[in-house]
């Protein structure tokens, strides 16, 4: 009866695609959250490689449309698995997120935090023009979020902006 069940190609599809999920995860934990931000030319061309070598290793020679279907209701699981952990225990969403990163604090760049975050100067740079801040000096507070964005306080943390992937986030700062 196991033995049936584990030459089960289906089975086989669910337990190929949780490992293939646990590593991309892992990967990604690994080689850092600046990845999942803005995504160059070469990250784009990387994540379709990545996707497409491990296509294979999930289904293996089941092409057919339940052996996707299959697939990627296993990866959507998965998901709401690990979502449903990291608001459940915090500690596991720690492990997974990691912590957010301050990169610039009181107009000053904190080179041991880039260099931990992998970022460079001219990156950083970016980011901060792109919240539309003129100058580090100008920046009262920079940090790596969990996500990979990086957010930007300025004008006495009177204005925070978020850039994201198509659009900006101002938030007013409210006295509480």
């Amino acid at each position: 009866m196991i033995q049936e069940i584990l030459n089960n190609n289906y089975v086989r599809i669910i337990f190929s695609t949780l490992v293939i999920y646990l590593f991309i995860v892992i990967a990604i934990r690994l080689f850092g959250k600046k990845e999942l931000a803005q995504l160059s030319v070469v990250d784009m061309v990387f994540i379709l490689l990545i996707s497409n070598a491990v296509q294979n290793a999930m289904v293996g020679p089941d092409s057919t449309l339940m052996g996707g279907l299959v697939a990627a209701s296993t990866l959507f699981i998965m998901n709401f698995i690990f979502k449903y952990l990291q608001f459940r225990f915090p500690k596991f969403g720690k492990v997974v997120d990691g912590d957010a990163i301050m990169l610039i604090y009181k107009g000053k760049v904190i080179d041991e935090h880039l260099r931990k975050a992998q970022i460079t100067v001219d990156e950083l740079l970016q980011a901060v023009r792109e919240h539309g801040v003129p100058s580090v000096t100008e920046v009262d507070l920079a940090i790596l979020e969990v996500d990979g964005n990086i957010s930007v306080l300025s004008n006495e943390y009177q204005k925070k902006t978020s850039k994201r992937r198509k659009a900006h986030k101002i938030l007013n700062k409210t006295e509480g």
